[in-house]
């Protein structure tokens, strides 16, 4: 029989250790060629990413970039190709994102990382959120949105769900000065931060728009990193117009996980994570909460 997950099934099966040690082992496997996982793939409204573990499953996911409908992950089990679960609505996207933000932070970020300052209020910002906090034991976060609102909301259920210290702060400059962690995690077009506002030794994740003409941080941000990785450097070489760090040499998230790369080398080095969205991580995700 098929299985079929709704969100709220989708949420109910979710653990976010469990969610980041998953996407920790689908970097591990993109890196090694075990995962294939191909840049995604646009058909006019439909967008769709694929993966394939051999010889256990393969699947998709597809979503559509007219109205910003419901999404489609599905998984075959191998090698008889029958469909083994379908999970419809946006929970398993949006939060496989956060779970392979969370498993950045755990590679990049200090050890003893505890402060985390976040410039956005919307669904990616809580799941980098919801993720980073299984991952450091979070002893002051900040966040910051346009809308006053949605940031004392965004406070209040991350205060209640998870547990954190947080704090709605009135400027962008004051959730990224002084902290271990900086989540920018918007719709903006144009930069929301000035790197010179962050200290030495920050872990830096970018989830939104990082192409050129529109991303929400300037050159000034890679300029100051020793350190960019990527969970999947072909997405980031796939971006027309192009990504605003292709010039830059981004590291596979995957070979620092692997231990084939040595990732942060000092204490004082500020790090950046280029979230792009490796393919097949949604059915790997499925698939795991599957228990396949």
């Amino acid at each position: 029989m098929v299985t079929v997950l709704d969100d709220a099934a989708v949420l109910a099966r979710l653990d976010p250790r469990a969610a980041v040690d998953a996407m920790r082992e689908a970097l591990i496997a993109a890196h090694r060629g075990e995962l294939v996982a191909p840049p995604r793939v646009h058909a006019d409204v439909l967008t769709f990413t694929g993966g394939r573990m051999p010889g256990r499953w393969y699947g998709y996911r597809s979503y559509d970039t007219h109205v910003g409908g419901e999404q489609l992950v599905v998984v075959h089990a191998e090698p008889t190709g029958q469909v083994a679960g379908v999970a419809v609505g946006t929970a398993i996207g949006a939060y496989r994102t956060g779970a392979l933000g969370g498993a950045a932070v755990d590679l990049l970020a200090r050890a003893d990382a505890s402060t985390v300052g976040i410039i956005g209020a919307g669904d990616q910002a809580w799941t980098q959120l919801w993720a980073i906090a299984a991952v450091r034991p979070l002893t002051d976060v900040v966040v910051y949105s346009r809308d006053l609102d949605r940031r004392r909301s965004f406070a209040a259920r991350a205060a209640a769900e998870l547990g954190v210290a947080i704090r709605a702060v009135d400027s962008a400059e004051e959730a990224v000065s002084g902290r271990d962690i900086v989540v920018l995690a918007t719709s903006s077009s144009t930069p929301v931060m000035d790197a010179a506002w962050l200290s030495a030794g920050t872990a830096v994740t970018t989830v939104g728009p990082k192409q050129v003409g529109r991303a929400e941080f300037g050159p000034d941000l890679p300029d100051r990193a020793s350190l960019i990785a990527t969970d999947s450097p072909a997405q980031l070489g796939a971006y027309h117009p192009p990504a605003v760090l292709s010039r830059a040499p981004a590291v596979h998230l995957g070979a620092i996980a692997a231990g084939d790369h040595a990732g942060r080398t000092a204490r004082d080095d500020i790090t950046l994570y280029a979230s792009v969205g490796l393919a097949g991580t949604e059915p790997f995700l499925l698939a795991r909460l599957l228990g396949l």
